[in-house]
Protein backbone atom coordinates (compact mmCIF):
# COMPACT_ATOMS: atom_id res chain seq x y z
CA UNK A 1 0.00 0.00 0.00
CA UNK A 2 1.14 3.43 -0.95
CA UNK A 3 0.31 6.73 1.29
CA UNK A 4 0.78 10.06 0.83
CA UNK A 5 0.41 12.44 4.14
CA UNK A 6 0.30 16.31 4.19
CA UNK A 7 0.40 18.80 6.84
CA UNK A 8 -1.03 22.16 6.52
CA UNK A 9 -0.54 25.40 8.41
CA UNK A 10 -2.88 27.91 7.99
CA UNK A 11 -3.98 26.34 4.22
CA UNK A 12 -0.54 26.15 3.57
CA UNK A 13 1.35 22.99 3.22
CA UNK A 14 4.52 22.73 5.13
CA UNK A 15 5.33 18.96 4.45
CA UNK A 16 4.80 16.08 2.32
CA UNK A 17 5.78 12.47 2.56
CA UNK A 18 4.80 8.91 0.86
CA UNK A 19 5.00 5.40 2.55
CA UNK A 20 5.04 2.10 0.63
CA UNK A 21 4.16 -0.78 2.65
CA UNK A 22 5.00 -4.60 1.87
CA UNK A 23 0.87 -5.59 0.32
CA UNK A 24 0.18 -8.33 3.45
CA UNK A 25 -2.40 -10.64 3.51
CA UNK A 26 -4.41 -9.14 6.18
CA UNK A 27 -7.49 -7.30 6.36
CA UNK A 28 -7.54 -3.42 4.58
CA UNK A 29 -7.93 -2.20 7.75
CA UNK A 30 -5.02 -3.55 9.41
CA UNK A 31 -2.75 -2.73 6.26
CA UNK A 32 -4.26 1.18 6.55
CA UNK A 33 -3.48 1.40 10.06
CA UNK A 34 0.30 -0.38 9.31
CA UNK A 35 1.17 2.50 6.87
CA UNK A 36 -0.48 5.31 8.74
CA UNK A 37 1.59 4.46 12.53
CA UNK A 38 4.57 4.58 9.60
CA UNK A 39 3.66 7.87 7.84
CA UNK A 40 3.06 9.13 11.32
CA UNK A 41 6.35 7.76 12.53
CA UNK A 42 8.64 9.28 9.11
CA UNK A 43 6.85 12.63 9.52
CA UNK A 44 7.52 12.53 13.54
CA UNK A 45 3.59 13.13 14.56
CA UNK A 46 1.57 11.16 17.11
CA UNK A 47 -0.76 9.33 15.23
CA UNK A 48 -4.37 10.52 14.89
CA UNK A 49 -7.59 8.98 16.39
CA UNK A 50 -9.48 7.64 13.53
CA UNK A 51 -13.19 8.47 13.98
CA UNK A 52 -16.52 7.21 12.07
CA UNK A 53 -15.80 10.40 9.39
CA UNK A 54 -12.36 9.46 8.78
CA UNK A 55 -13.94 5.56 7.52
CA UNK A 56 -16.60 7.44 5.54
CA UNK A 57 -14.39 9.94 3.47
CA UNK A 58 -11.67 7.53 3.31
CA UNK A 59 -14.37 4.98 1.42
CA UNK A 60 -15.19 7.15 -0.78
CA UNK A 61 -12.60 9.28 -1.82
CA UNK A 62 -9.40 6.86 -0.98
CA UNK A 63 -8.20 10.33 1.63
CA UNK A 64 -9.26 11.47 4.50
CA UNK A 65 -8.23 14.74 6.61
CA UNK A 66 -7.34 14.79 10.85
CA UNK A 67 -8.02 18.00 12.68
CA UNK A 68 -5.77 19.21 15.49
CA UNK A 69 -8.88 18.15 17.63
CA UNK A 70 -7.89 14.44 17.01
CA UNK A 71 -4.79 14.49 18.76
CA UNK A 72 -4.47 13.94 22.51
CA UNK A 73 -1.07 15.58 22.28
CA UNK A 74 -0.38 19.18 21.35
CA UNK A 75 0.93 19.39 17.45
CA UNK A 76 2.28 22.00 15.34
CA UNK A 77 -0.23 21.91 12.48
CA UNK A 78 -3.81 22.59 11.76
CA UNK A 79 -4.77 19.32 9.51
CA UNK A 80 -2.87 16.17 8.45
CA UNK A 81 -4.39 14.97 5.05
CA UNK A 82 -3.74 11.12 3.85
CA UNK A 83 -4.62 9.82 0.62
CA UNK A 84 -4.35 6.52 -0.70
CA UNK A 85 -2.23 6.05 -3.95
CA UNK A 86 -2.71 3.61 -7.32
Amino acid sequence: MKLEGKLFIANRLTEMKEVVTAGGSGPFSMQLEEALVLLCREMDIPAPMWMKKNTKEFAAFHQTIFFREQYTEKVRFDRFQIRMLE
